[in-house]
């Protein structure tokens, strides 16, 4: 009965805020039904997600969470940057922006939420020590690949500096999908789940539904994302917010809407392998592969959006990555490391909602 209440809820909410968007209807009704949206079609995601992962295990269910959770966000930063070459080249910055917002949001506020509210159910939770300690090293990888471009950025001319995004961008792609190799064939078992998947839980979908949904749920995050971000450049006039600020923290928080619903469902069913996953997964591969990706995208478009991201970027991704590895090397959880996550999420949110 749940469940179906909760497809009823999704269908409305769905063609409400598809028909608010494309019959053009005021910003504020448009963010208003494409928030509830959002949120229902999240739940959809995230079960799927959990669906997926009682079939193929904790790490491969997460990554396929992070995967598909950030097409929605390579979606929007496409429509961005197109419009970016188009004659509006700010809108370069405010993808970046939306870059940072997606690696700081993942690893404070999505881990830290999935921490705390699983930590306040289970009073320690563990997952793979192997896979924390690579995960560190490669969050660190990331923060040094953003950090040398802006450092020679004043010494290069704007061609070099295109040049030396374009390489940094492609060796960071080749080391992503080295790392899948690694991680998914050459060390799998290494890597394994530190908890053993109860093969006799019940899931409500077969595996080919599961995957089916995940898709569908996927397309549907996409499509209602574009809606959500095309009210957001008004609403965020309306109320006097900037670009920097809607970039990093909005546009972040709706295009990750459907991993912090899946991240924390999974922690608070003491599947933390699978949230962790979600979380610094999904923030590795916008480091990783989906920034690098918008690069050569733009490159392709006709005017390379440089990787060279501003000093208040650069701090929040820096300090996000050091408490992040700090808290997650252990390979254990508890609720207080929770809290220690979000309450750096908020500082840096005060701060960017300052600038």
């Amino acid at each position: 009965m749940k469940q179906k209440l909760f497809f009823i809820g999704l269908g409305i909410f769905f063609v409400a805020a598809g028909v608010a968007h494309y019959t053009h209807q005021g910003p504020i009704l448009q963010f208003i039904l494409s928030c509830v949206a959002v949120i229902f079609v999240a739940g959809f995601l995230g079960k799927a997600t959990e669906s997926v992962a009682h079939y193929a295990g904790e790490r491969v269910g997460g990554f396929l969470n992070a995967t598909f959770g950030n097409a929605a966000e390579l979606i929007i930063a496409i429509i961005l940057i197109k419009d970016a070459v188009n004659g509006k080249p700010q809108l370069f910055e405010m993808v970046k922006a939306s870059i940072t917002g997606s690696i700081i949001g993942n690893l404070l506020l999505v881990l830290g939420l999935s921490v705390l509210l699983g930590g306040i159910k289970f009073k320690t939770q563990r997952y793979n020590v192997m896979l924390a300690g690579h995960n560190a090293s490669l969050m660190l990888l990331a923060v040094i690949a953003l950090f040398i471009p802006a450092m020679f950025f004043t010494k290069l001319t704007p061609g070099e500096t295109n040049t030396l995004s374009l390489v940094v961008a492609g060796i960071l792609i080749v080391c992503y999908f080295l790392w899948l190799y690694f991680s998914m064939v050459t060390h799998k078992d290494e890597l394994a789940d530190s908890q053993v998947v109860d093969e006799h839980q019940e899931v409500p979908w077969s595996k080919g539904r599961s995957i089916l949904y995940l898709v569908v749920a996927t397309v549907m995050v996409a499509l209602v994302s574009e809606w959500l971000v095309g009210t957001v450049e008004e609403f965020a006039h309306l109320f006097g917010l900037s670009e920097l600020f809607v970039g990093a923290f909005l546009i972040a928080i709706i295009g990750n809407a459907a991993e912090h619903s899946a991240a924390v469902m999974l922690a608070m069913k003491n599947k933390i392998g699978a949230a962790v996953e979600i979380a610094i997964g999904s923030s590795l591969q916008i480091a990783l592969f989906v920034a690098p990706v918008l690069v050569f995208i733009s490159f392709f478009m006709g005017e390379t959006m440089n990787i060279v991201f501003t000093v208040a970027e650069l701090v929040a991704i820096g300090v996000s990555v050091f408490i992040a590895k700090s808290i997650s090397r252990d390979g254990s959880t508890n609720w207080y490391e929770g809290v220690l996550l979000i309450a750096v999420y908020l500082i840096l949110g005060i701060a960017f909602f300052l600038v």
